[in-house]
C-alpha cells in the first residue's frame, strides 16, 4: 500500500463540493394503518364488545400476507388462530400461566357449557375475502360462528 500512495497521489484529486445540485429526497414514507372493527372478550367483562383495531401494513405486500393488528393494549405476548374462514382469533398465550382469570365474555356466550374454559382476552378479526389478506369490520352477526368455536375448542 505505502509503495502505491506516490501513484496515487499523483493521479488522484479531491472531489468538489457540489452542495448546490444536489435533489432533495423526499423523508420515507410512513405506512398507511388500517382500521377495523373487532370482537372484544375482555375477561372481566359479562358482554363482548366491538372495537377499532390499528393494523400495520407489511413491509412486503408482495407477500400476499395479512396485515399486522396491533393488539398491544390487551396482551402481553398474543397467539394467533385461524378459524374457518373468515374469522382470526388472538389471544393470551401466557395467561394461563399468569393465573389470568376465566373470561367472563366467552363463557357467557357459551352459557358455561364449554368443555375448556378461555383465560385472559380474546380479540376475533374478519378476514376479508378467501386469500386471507386483509381485514374487514367484524360485528354482532359473527358472534355464533365464535360461540360455536369456543364451544367445540378441545
Amino acid at each position: 500500500m505505502r509503495s502505491d500512495w506516490p501513484h496515487h497521489r499523483d493521479q488522484c484529486y479531491q472531489a468538489p463540493q457540489y452542495g448546490s445540485n444536489m435533489i432533495a429526497m423526499p423523508p420515507p414514507a410512513e405506512p398507511e394503518y388500517i382500521s377495523v372493527h373487532a370482537i372484544l372478550f375482555l375477561a372481566d367483562e359479562d358482554r363482548p364488545r366491538i372495537i377499532t383495531v390499528k393494523c400495520r401494513p407489511l413491509q412486503h405486500p408482495s407477500h400476499g400476507l395479512c396485515p399486522v393488528p396491533l393488539l398491544q393494549p390487551y396482551f402481553d405476548a398474543s397467539m394467533a388462530s385461524p378459524l374457518r374462514f373468515p374469522l382470526h382469533i388472538f389471544y393470551s398465550s401466557t395467561a394461563l400461566n399468569k393465573a389470568s382469570p376465566i373470561n367472563r365474555s366467552i363463557y357467557h356466550i357459551t352459557s358455561g357449557a364449554a368443555s375448556k374454559p378461555w383465560y385472559g382476552n380474546v380479540v376475533a378479526l374478519k378476514f376479508n375475502g378467501a386469500r386471507r389478506q386483509g381485514y374487514t369490520d367484524a360485528g354482532s352477526n359473527d358472534l355464533p360462528a365464535l360461540s360455536a368455536y369456543f364451544l367445540s375448542y378441545q
